[in-house]
């Protein structure tokens, strides 16, 4: 980083071109690749956009940043802060980028250190086109500059987002954005926000710590938004279309089925289901409601240290869909040390009777070479919401699922 600062200071009277050729040509070849050691497990934290959209300002993230820590919700692991799109002001005459001056007044470097003083992090937006999507500057041709003003400013996290980006290839957009960010010196998850349409499953390990598998989630469980032009998904939607996609993810590159609903609307039930089977997904947990107005069952949900446990677990391994039968699910996971998440999901809107007869099932996962093998091991059924014990393996299990509800047990070695 002082390298890079320096070479700012000697070539800030030359145009941007000549500025950055001097940069790539010095700097970035012997240095572009990914961070590694990022994002280890699921990256944990807030975002403005579900619950704000446009309408942010400093002194709202900082209370974000101050409801994080009150909450609890930093000492159960959430430590992001991400500022969503509309904080871009303007680009000066060389190029560099600068935040809205009537929004963001004190800029980002001092926002970014209280949100450090707090023992947070933070993250900013930007998009691969020329605009964002809510027709802010974009970092088309300026990745570079970007990358090194983010360095400069101390953020955490980037959020990559695909508006505007008309004859561009996702591939070669969001790679010149990793090189950028390495090259600039500074650590940052990047978060590859392509909507799953060019399928980054399949090239976005080797460029991102996440990518969006789908497009935008929306407070809703099972009833999609046609906004005309685009469609917000439900949430049961987008659990569908994570199918096939577990092996792609895993320690470092995760697949990224859009930011937490939960607190923006939805029944407790729907809450509850919602943040349980991101859990088993592994997914990152982004919070996307007012931090600082929760309520007691909000709180409770998003908190959850156990559900939080199956999410971050070592292994890094998604659940995958056991069965199916008359709206019930059940879904499995497997954890480090030889315990299991297991999640028996109900997707109607009415109650329903579910029952699982251990000794007659064979859950196993060809990915992780994991056995559940009930026939020889025994395990205590922990109710992850209750944190009750229901009982072992050893005899069937049988109970009522309220409506759009999950059970949510860790199978524990006896």
């Amino acid at each position: 980083m002082a390298n890079i600062h320096f070479l700012m200071r000697i070539y800030a009277p030359l145009s941007a071109a000549i500025f950055f050729i001097v940069f790539v040509t010095l700097v970035a070849p012997a240095r572009a690749q990914k961070f590694g050691g990022l994002a280890l497990t699921p990256p944990m934290g807030w975002n403005s956009w579900n619950k704000f959209g446009p309408d942010i300002n400093e002194q709202m993230i900082r209370e974000m940043a101050d409801a994080m820590v009150s909450s609890g919700m930093k000492a159960a692991g959430y430590e992001f802060i991400n500022i969503d799109d509309t904080w871009q002001g303007y680009r000066d005459s060389l190029g560099f980028i600068h935040p809205d001056s009537t929004r963001f007044p004190h800029g980002m470097k001092e926002l970014a250190d209280y949100v450090h003083s707090k023992g947070l992090k933070i993250g900013l937006y930007s998009d691969a086109g020329d605009k964002t999507c809510a027709g802010r500057p974009g970092s088309r041709g300026h990745e570079y500059q970007d990358a090194l003003t983010y360095a400069k400013w101390g953020i955490d996290y980037l959020k990559y987002d695909w508006c505007n980006t008309e004859g561009l290839n996702p591939v070669g957009a969001y790679t010149t954005m990793r090189d950028a960010l390495y090259s600039a010196g500074r650590p940052i998850v990047f978060s590859v926000c392509e909507w799953g349409n060019a399928s980054p499953w399949l090239w976005a390990g080797s460029i991102g710590n996440l990518w969006r598998t789908t497009g935008d989630i929306s407070p809703n469980f099972d009833r999609n938004i046609d906004h005309g032009t685009w469609v917000q998904l439900a949430v049961m939607s987008i659990l569908d279309l994570q199918n096939g996609l577990r092996e792609y993810a895993g320690p470092g590159r995760w697949n990224d089925p859009d930011m937490l609903e939960v607190g923006n609307g939805m029944s407790g039930n729907e809450d509850r289901a919602h943040f349980s089977m991101w859990c088993m997904l592994a997914a990152p947990l982004i919070a996307g409601n007012d931090l600082r107005d929760m309520t007691p069952e909000t709180k409770a949900i998003l908190d959850n240290r156990e559900a939080i446990a199956v999410d971050q677990d070592s292994l890094g391994i998604e659940g995958f869909r056991y069965s199916s039968a008359d709206s019930v699910e059940a879904w499995f996971k497997p954890l480090a040390g030889g315990d299991w998440a297991m999640c028996l999901l109900n997707r109607s809107v009415g109650p329903k009777k579910a029952g699982f007869n251990f000794a007659e099932e064979a859950v196993s996962d060809s990915l992780s070479g994991r056995n559940a093998d009930f026939g020889k091991i025994l395990y205590a059924l922990r109710d992850i919401w209750t944190g009750k014990v229901l009982g072992t393996t050893n005899g069937p299990l049988e109970v009522e699922i309220p409506g759009h509800d999950v059970l949510m047990l860790r199978l524990v070695k006896e």
